[in-house]
């Protein structure tokens, strides 16, 4: 059985999370705290210790970048999703580039300014001391003080996306393709801590983001049955 070792709220982790859900198939969710990556260390035998890392058998599959999607592909090579079709390939690498970036960027300062919600009492004080060595002294005050700007910036950020939906139900196609999971981690990561609601301008990608939600790969494996 697939087995995915993750922290819950962490945007890379619910594509993938999503991802196997899409999939139909069983697999083990393994949660791990923020501020231990101590399972992922020893699993990779000391070569990563972010997440989410998968491990399937003996094998153990993890990230070699900022800009791979080694654990995406090898899900959907493994189990057949045909999320990566030869015919997006540049365009989905520069989107999930975007997603990763600009998307991403915005929600987690977002979803983190409700951290004492989301991270246990006892991994408080070194969750704090990651952050504040990462972005200065004072960042989770800062984003908190500037929500309002934050998330007009998001609000702004999310209108090509809105747009590409104006004449498909998925960002690039009838059917979702890796970069719809990749945007759904990112937004599942800003609307973890249960504050916030989709943009309410953006009718299309909330429509989307309730879709995306609930699709199974089956589904599209039948309408392929059906006209094969």
């Amino acid at each position: 059985m697939i087995e995915l070792i993750q922290f819950p709220w962490s945007p890379f982790c619910i594509v993938q999370r999503r991802l196997l859900e899409f999939s139909g198939v069983k697999f083990k969710l393994t949660n791990i705290s923020n501020v231990d990556r101590s399972l992922v260390w020893r699993l990779t035998r000391q070569r990563y210790y972010g997440v989410p890392i998968i491990r399937d058998g003996r094998s153990v599959i993890f990230e070699v970048s900022d800009d791979s999607q080694v654990i995406a592909k090898y899900l959907d090579t493994k189990l057949g999703l045909g999320l990566f079709p030869w015919e997006w390939e540049g365009v989905q690498s520069i989107l999930w580039r975007h997603i990763e970036s600009e998307i991403e960027g915005v929600c987690f300062r977002l979803n983190d300014i409700y951290w004492r919600d989301l991270v246990p009492a006892g991994d408080q004080l070194p969750f704090l001391r990651h952050k504040e060595r990462k972005f200065g002294r004072g960042c989770l005050g800062q984003w908190r003080k500037h929500k309002p700007e934050l998330l007009a910036e998001l609000e702004e950020k999310l209108v090509p996306f809105e747009e590409m939906l104006l004449c498909r139900p998925y960002l690039l196609a009838e059917r979702p393709l890796f970069v719809d999971f990749d945007l759904f981690g990112m937004l599942g990561n800003f609307l973890y801590s249960g504050h916030y609601r989709l943009p309410t301008k953006h009718t299309r990608l909330k429509e989307w983001h309730r879709r995306m939600a609930g699709v199974q790969f089956k589904s599209f494996a039948r309408e392929k049955e059906l006209h094969s």
